[in-house]
């Protein structure tokens, strides 16, 4: 079924409406559900975005895959905690302790750039801030990931294809950032330093934007419905069950990890595939001497530019058959053994072509199947329990994000 703008009278909701569904006047609710899925993947991609400034700085580490472990493992954690918690906090709070959170992050950088490091080689306490301030953007990520899904997992699908669809263009943009500054400044301290400074401001500014936008959002008549609707579910469930509202978060949460754990298990798949790819395999195992430097940049760009694309075709063709998207997960990771040929295998492989192509194929998959599983998922449940499939499908997310980026470190075996 495809996911268009009618999609405000699509519901799972099996309760009778409240009242009459307001109208998503100009599309504002969806725009900001798309922009703060820009916002919350632009922290980790500015940084991973910034290699070349990172390298250059601190040569002879693994600067993508300690940033990958590092993010993801302290964005696990910090998940469990939140659906440990989350019956008593709320997405407002969260999603803005997030966004405050990211801005601090990426403030630290450039303020470093230029009080302490001053583009100088070999000072490694300006790393080990780098990888605190990572770890302060895997906090925010998991508040406003988890949040964010959650709360548009209580809507029509529509919404949720607006987050995702932004997460795909954060990359974009970014990757946009990074042939901008590749092509007008030089490749040397200061071209470098100019470039990660570039990135971390702009990230900056669209914090900023997403704070304004998602403190405007939940004041939205359309956002209020939906806020109502699930206000007057689970006060109807705590009737019926004559429970407290942990007591009954505590009876639901396995029922609801049991209904949506196939889901999981696939986006588990999907990012232990791609993590143990991108970027780490990407940005530093294959060369060209053709392109050079520009090489790994392109390879980003086309992953991401089809990440997009995947991302952005739910709202196309959105494939309903949950087992035929589980399977095309698992599926996936026959793709494995190609990229290893791309480094091992007969010297066709270990060309150009046969790389970008797979990379790109990769950046298709992940998109697309990462949108039909997420809406999937959270539609399998009753609105009531739909902001915790959210959050339970975003710890698998997190959980292949984390187990693919410890597989990466393979490719250096």
């Amino acid at each position: 079924m495809a996911v268009g703008t009618s999609g405000e009278a699509e519901t799972t909701h099996l309760l009778k409406p409240i009242n009459k569904i307001p109208k998503d006047t100009y599309h504002l609710a969806y725009i900001i559900y798309f922009t703060i899925g820009v916002g919350y993947l632009l922290p980790w991609n500015a940084f991973i975005t910034a290699v070349d400034y990172f390298t250059y700085l601190y040569p002879n580490t693994s600067i993508d895959r300690t940033f990958a472990v590092v993010y993801m493992l302290v964005g696990l954690i910090c998940l469990l905690f939140i659906l440990a918690y989350a019956h008593n906090s709320t997405n407002f709070v969260r999603i803005n302790v997030g966004f405050v959170l990211f801005v601090l992050a990426l403030v630290v950088v450039p303020l470093m750039d230029v009080g302490y490091v001053k583009g100088r080689v070999g000072v490694f306490s300006g790393f080990y801030v780098a990888v605190g301030a990572i770890a302060v953007c895997g906090i925010g990520d998991a508040l406003v990931q988890a949040s964010i899904i959650g709360s548009a997992s209580e809507m029509p699908e529509r919404y949720m294809q607006a987050v995702v669809a932004g997460t795909g263009v954060s990359g974009v943009l970014v990757c946009l950032l990074r042939l901008l500054t590749k092509a007008i400044y030089p490749q040397d301290a200061y071209g470098l330093r100019k470039s990660a400074n570039l990135y971390f401001m702009v990230s900056i500014a669209v914090m900023i934007i997403c704070i304004v936008m998602y403190n405007v959002v939940h004041r939205l008549p359309v956002i209020k419905y939906y806020n109502d609707l699930k206000l007057q579910a689970i006060d109807e469930e705590k009737e019926d069950n004559q429970a407290s509202t942990s007591v009954l978060w505590g009876s639901t949460l396995w029922e609801t990890v049991g209904t949506v754990k196939w889901y999981g298990y696939g986006i588990v798949a999907i990012y232990v595939m791609t993590l143990c790819i991108f970027p780490g395999y990407i940005t530093e195992d294959v060369h060209s001497y053709i392109l050079n430097d520009w090489y790994p940049i392109l390879l980003v760009t086309g992953y991401n530019l089809f990440d997009l694309v995947g991302k952005s075709l739910t709202a196309i063709y959105m494939l309903e058959n949950a087992k035929v998207a589980i399977g095309a997960s698992f599926a996936r990771l026959l793709l494995l053994p190609l990229f290893y040929g791309c480094l091992h295998g007969p010297q066709f492989f270990r060309t150009e072509i046969p790389v970008t192509v797979l990379t790109c194929l990769l950046g298709l998959t992940n998109g697309y199947l990462t949108s039909v599983l997420m809406i999937l998922g959270t539609k399998a449940v009753l609105v009531q329990h739909a902001e915790t499939a959210g959050i339970v499908l975003v710890i698998f997310l997190v959980t292949g994000l984390s187990m693919g980026s410890v597989v990466s470190w393979f490719w250096v075996i």
